[in-house]
């Protein structure tokens, strides 16, 4: 399993739980199938299930929108680097808040992904996912901008339909990859019973969301504040912590979501840096409560 749950905000701190936060179970089920999606071909699979949770400042991928690049390659190759590097971007612009990776398991039509323990922040409480239908020009399955507090409560249990979507990018209407580019590029699709595509109206995957626990504003609302500086540093940063709170660990990433170094730590410490190039990381604190904080830092 190869989830990546990147809580990750770079350009504010953030304090885990000092918002109403939900956490989730997703699973996506597929029943894609040759009496109702046309004769399937022999490598039939999918793409790993990739997305964000995010808010409404930005879009990734919507009916009657032009596919972004990143989505044009998850639709017809299943390649999601460009994709990632999209989400990255708005996590960095304060639109998003996690990246998902997730592989589908078997390789096979009828398959599965699940994404477990999805902490949801009422700030950034949309969903969208996508993976896709392969090999195929650029066919795919999701969800865009769904939202998990609508109205201000969090959903509790929920399923929906998923059908294939054309991302508008590549032409042609059989099970394969080398195919001619949409020209001019085209807009994504509901193709479910579209004229000469080979799907019916059936469904071809389902996906679940299960609501786990919800954690109320009030539970670390007492979180301390971490304080460093000097912010940016060239080699040492000093970590301040209240008294009272006792630091567990500390984990640095970097603007990928990658982990640079772990330490730990108690009470009032310091940050070595000498080890990083320049640039922006990320800083997340654990809490011995459960309570985390995530802040920029710069290296210069």
């Amino acid at each position: 399993m190869k989830t990546r749950l990147l809580l990750i905000t770079l350009l504010c701190t953030t304090i885990a739980f000092s918002q109403s936060r939900a956490i989730y179970n997703i699973s996506v089920q597929t029943t894609w199938n040759s009496p109702n999606h046309g004769t399937l071909p022999s490598n039939a699979h999918w793409s790993d299930l990739v997305g964000a949770t995010h808010n409404n400042s930005i879009v990734f991928w919507a009916e009657g929108q032009m596919a972004t690049d990143g989505i044009e390659d998850v639709a017809e190759s299943g390649d999601d680097d460009a994709f990632e590097a999209e989400v990255m971007d708005a996590i960095s612009q304060g639109y998003a808040d996690q990246w998902f990776d997730e592989d589908f398991s078997p390789f096979a039509a009828i398959s599965g992904a699940s994404l477990t323990g999805v902490e949801v922040s009422e700030d950034f409480p949309l969903l969208t996912l996508a993976s896709m239908i392969a090999p195929s020009p650029d066919w795919m399955i999701g969800v865009s901008n769904l939202d998990l507090r609508p109205g201000g409560n969090w959903v509790n249990n929920l399923t929906i339909d998923l059908f294939p979507y054309d991302a508008g990018t590549e032409n042609g209407f059989g099970y394969s990859t080398s195919n001619p580019s949409t020209n001019p590029q085209g807009v994504i699709t509901n193709i479910a019973g579209a004229s000469g595509y080979p799907f019916n109206s059936t469904r071809i995957a389902t996906i679940t969301i299960e609501l786990q626990q919800v954690l109320s504003v009030s539970e670390f609302e007492q979180v301390a504040d971490v304080k460093l500086y000097p912010n940016p540093a060239k080699d040492n940063m000093q970590i301040t912590i209240p008294n009272g709170f006792n630091l567990e660990q500390t984990v640095i990433y970097d603007v990928l979501g990658k982990v640079v170094f772990t330490t730990g730590n108690s009470g009032n410490t310091s940050l070595n840096l000498s080890q990083l190039n320049n640039g922006i990381y990320v800083a997340k604190f654990f809490f011995d409560d459960g309570a985390t904080i995530t802040k920029k830092i710069i290296k210069e």
